[in-house]
Protein backbone atom coordinates (compact mmCIF):
# COMPACT_ATOMS: atom_id res chain seq x y z
CA UNK A 1 0.00 0.00 0.00
CA UNK A 2 1.61 3.80 -0.86
CA UNK A 3 -0.26 6.70 -0.04
CA UNK A 4 1.52 9.28 -1.61
CA UNK A 5 0.91 13.41 -0.77
CA UNK A 6 1.65 16.11 -3.06
CA UNK A 7 0.89 20.04 -2.97
CA UNK A 8 2.71 21.23 -0.12
CA UNK A 9 4.76 24.39 -0.36
CA UNK A 10 5.76 27.83 1.22
CA UNK A 11 2.51 30.49 0.75
CA UNK A 12 1.87 33.64 2.10
CA UNK A 13 -0.81 34.50 4.81
CA UNK A 14 -4.19 34.60 3.24
CA UNK A 15 -3.33 32.32 0.59
CA UNK A 16 -4.11 28.95 -1.03
CA UNK A 17 -2.91 25.37 -1.55
CA UNK A 18 -4.45 22.23 -2.53
CA UNK A 19 -2.85 18.85 -1.35
CA UNK A 20 -2.86 15.98 -3.10
CA UNK A 21 -2.62 12.25 -1.59
CA UNK A 22 -2.91 9.40 -4.64
CA UNK A 23 -3.55 6.14 -3.11
CA UNK A 24 -2.32 2.51 -4.36
CA UNK A 25 -2.49 -0.86 -3.59
CA UNK A 26 -6.08 -0.89 -1.75
CA UNK A 27 -9.43 -0.87 -2.36
CA UNK A 28 -9.30 2.79 -1.60
CA UNK A 29 -13.59 3.42 -1.11
CA UNK A 30 -13.13 0.83 1.43
CA UNK A 31 -11.51 3.41 3.93
CA UNK A 32 -12.21 6.51 5.37
CA UNK A 33 -9.29 9.32 5.45
CA UNK A 34 -7.95 11.80 7.31
CA UNK A 35 -5.33 14.52 6.70
CA UNK A 36 -3.65 15.55 9.74
CA UNK A 37 -0.61 17.34 10.48
CA UNK A 38 2.32 17.95 12.69
CA UNK A 39 3.91 21.00 13.66
CA UNK A 40 7.53 21.60 15.66
CA UNK A 41 7.41 20.87 19.01
CA UNK A 42 3.29 19.69 19.13
CA UNK A 43 1.23 16.31 18.63
CA UNK A 44 -0.15 15.57 15.13
CA UNK A 45 -3.75 16.33 15.17
CA UNK A 46 -6.56 15.54 12.89
CA UNK A 47 -7.64 18.47 10.52
CA UNK A 48 -9.97 16.68 8.40
CA UNK A 49 -11.62 13.44 7.62
CA UNK A 50 -13.85 11.67 5.03
CA UNK A 51 -16.38 9.02 4.63
CA UNK A 52 -15.93 6.44 2.38
CA UNK A 53 -18.55 7.59 -0.15
CA UNK A 54 -17.25 10.94 0.34
CA UNK A 55 -20.81 12.78 1.71
CA UNK A 56 -19.85 12.77 5.55
CA UNK A 57 -17.05 15.05 6.76
CA UNK A 58 -15.74 15.97 9.40
CA UNK A 59 -13.00 19.10 10.69
CA UNK A 60 -11.29 20.40 13.28
CA UNK A 61 -12.40 23.46 14.63
CA UNK A 62 -9.29 25.49 14.12
CA UNK A 63 -9.71 25.11 10.10
CA UNK A 64 -13.48 24.62 9.47
CA UNK A 65 -14.87 27.51 7.29
CA UNK A 66 -11.17 27.26 5.65
CA UNK A 67 -10.72 24.09 4.77
CA UNK A 68 -12.23 21.59 2.37
CA UNK A 69 -11.69 17.55 2.43
CA UNK A 70 -13.02 15.72 -0.76
CA UNK A 71 -12.04 12.40 -2.53
CA UNK A 72 -12.25 10.79 -5.79
CA UNK A 73 -12.84 7.02 -5.65
CA UNK A 74 -12.13 6.61 -9.04
CA UNK A 75 -8.63 8.23 -8.79
CA UNK A 76 -8.12 6.77 -5.74
CA UNK A 77 -7.13 10.24 -4.94
CA UNK A 78 -8.22 12.92 -1.75
CA UNK A 79 -7.80 16.14 -1.19
CA UNK A 80 -7.65 18.85 1.13
CA UNK A 81 -8.08 22.44 -0.19
CA UNK A 82 -6.70 25.02 2.61
CA UNK A 83 -7.90 28.62 1.75
CA UNK A 84 -7.33 32.06 4.20
CA UNK A 85 -4.10 30.55 5.17
CA UNK A 86 -2.94 31.07 8.66
CA UNK A 87 0.99 31.25 9.60
CA UNK A 88 -0.27 28.83 12.66
CA UNK A 89 -1.07 26.52 9.62
CA UNK A 90 2.70 25.89 9.54
CA UNK A 91 3.31 21.91 9.75
CA UNK A 92 3.75 18.72 7.99
CA UNK A 93 0.18 17.04 6.66
CA UNK A 94 -0.01 13.49 6.13
CA UNK A 95 -2.92 11.67 4.56
CA UNK A 96 -3.70 8.24 6.42
CA UNK A 97 -6.41 5.52 5.67
CA UNK A 98 -8.04 3.85 7.97
CA UNK A 99 -10.81 0.46 6.97
CA UNK A 100 -12.05 0.48 10.85
CA UNK A 101 -13.41 3.71 11.61
CA UNK A 102 -17.39 4.25 11.00
CA UNK A 103 -18.13 7.08 8.68
CA UNK A 104 -20.42 8.65 11.71
CA UNK A 105 -17.62 8.73 14.18
CA UNK A 106 -15.01 10.56 11.27
CA UNK A 107 -13.94 12.56 14.78
CA UNK A 108 -12.37 9.72 16.31
CA UNK A 109 -9.58 9.14 14.04
CA UNK A 110 -6.27 9.27 16.03
CA UNK A 111 -2.51 8.67 14.70
CA UNK A 112 -2.24 5.54 16.48
CA UNK A 113 -5.45 3.75 14.98
CA UNK A 114 -4.90 4.50 11.54
CA UNK A 115 -4.08 1.36 9.04
CA UNK A 116 -1.88 3.06 6.46
CA UNK A 117 0.17 6.27 6.39
CA UNK A 118 1.69 8.36 3.25
CA UNK A 119 4.92 10.50 3.37
CA UNK A 120 4.18 14.29 4.61
CA UNK A 121 4.61 17.44 2.66
CA UNK A 122 5.65 20.45 4.44
CA UNK A 123 2.72 23.51 4.40
CA UNK A 124 4.91 26.88 5.69
CA UNK A 125 2.82 30.00 5.92
CA UNK A 126 4.49 32.98 6.17
CA UNK A 127 3.07 36.29 7.74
Amino acid sequence: VQLQASGGGLVQAGGSLRLSCAASGLTFSNYVMGWFRQAPGKERELVAGIGRSGGTTYYAGSVKGRFTISRDNAKNTVYLLMNSLKPEDTAVYSCAADRRTATQTLRTMKPDGMNFWGKGTQVTVSS
